[in-house]
């Protein structure tokens, strides 16, 4: 079926507004944390694919750091294992950490490679365990209520933060032509296994690769004023006066914080971005409207 002259023009139109951002970041480093609807909609999930093959062909280098506590919580119910989670974090005992690894590292992992490579493109996929890539510690929570004395320390398994990225291993698998996909998986200094936040690790390996981009997927627009305005542009000052008056409160806050601490150490820009919308991470980096927050170093 031939393409009507309006639907013509919008094609040749779009291609033309992608030239220059091809041109502008050919060689660069793209580091996108995948997850969210778009990493459970089997539409969502086949033009994530299309659009990391398609960077890649273009002369990027997309790197993908990928969630999954979904499909964890999901494995968990099937083995009889109820989910905790105290603040937002899942607690991670030495039994959950083994369904962890399995999910993250196999499962999930295996099933991005393999979809990845099905639209053609040429995907590896690491947890931070390999190479020494994600060099963890563990993460604890410290709970202050008025009525307590002292600050309450709370253990929460094998729940880690970032000690440090060695970047190594996906130097190589870029300069190989290859897409490293990643599962965040850290070992620490006494050889335990840690479950990691994405959004971290995403954001710590864009700094240690001095990335172009940092690109979150998830499944709200982007980050909104309090009209629900969806704000863009903005660079670190004025995020910081957004946390300050309360715009940006709640849930969206540790995401803001990884793309503010990724852009003040040497990333170019982060994005925020609705992973619900089809072809997203592409109409982000290749038009000019984009499909949600972007943020800069003041």
């Amino acid at each position: 079926m031939s393409l009507d002259s309006t639907a013509a023009m919008n094609v040749a139109r779009v291609l033309s507004e992608s030239l220059p951002y091809i041109q502008r970041f050919a060689g660069k480093t793209i580091v996108i944390k995948y997850g969210g609807n778009a990493m459970t909609d089997e539409k969502l999930k086949r033009g994530f694919a299309r659009d990391v093959v398609l960077m890649k062909l273009v002369g990027m280098n997309p790197v993908v750091v990928h969630g999954g506590g979904p499909q964890i919580g999901r494995l968990l119910e099937r083995i009889g294992k109820q989910s905790e989670f105290i603040e937002g974090m899942r607690v991670t005992d030495s039994e959950t950490m083994d369904v962890v690894q399995m999910v993250l590292g196999g499962l999930v992992n295996k099933e991005i490679v393999s979809l990845i490579n099905s639209q053609g493109g040429r995907a590896v996929g690491l947890t931070g365990k390999d190479g020494d890539l994600i060099r963890a510690r563990k993460l604890t929570l410290t709970r202050n209520a008025p009525e307590m004395k002292a600050p309450e320390i709370i253990d929460i398994g094998h729940v880690g933060d970032v000690e440090a990225i060695n970047p190594e291993a996906v130097d190589l698998l870029l300069h190989g032509d290859f897409i490293p996909v990643i599962a965040p998986v850290g070992v620490g200094p006494d050889g335990q296994s840690y479950n990691i936040n994405a959004d971290l690790v995403a954001g710590r390996l864009a700094q240690s690769l001095q990335a172009e981009k940092l690109i979150l997927l998830t499944n709200i627009q982007g980050l909104l004023d309090k009209d629900g305005n969806l704000l863009t542009g903005l660079d670190s000052a004025q995020v910081n006066a957004l946390i300050a008056d309360g715009t940006i409160h709640g849930g969206m806050l540790p995401k803001i914080r990884c793309a503010l601490d990724a852009v003040d150490h040497g990333v170019k820009t982060a994005h925020i971005i609705d992973g619900r919308v089809e072809h997203a991470t592409m109409l982000e980096i290749f038009t000019d409207e984009g499909v949600g927050t972007l943020i800069r170093s003041s």
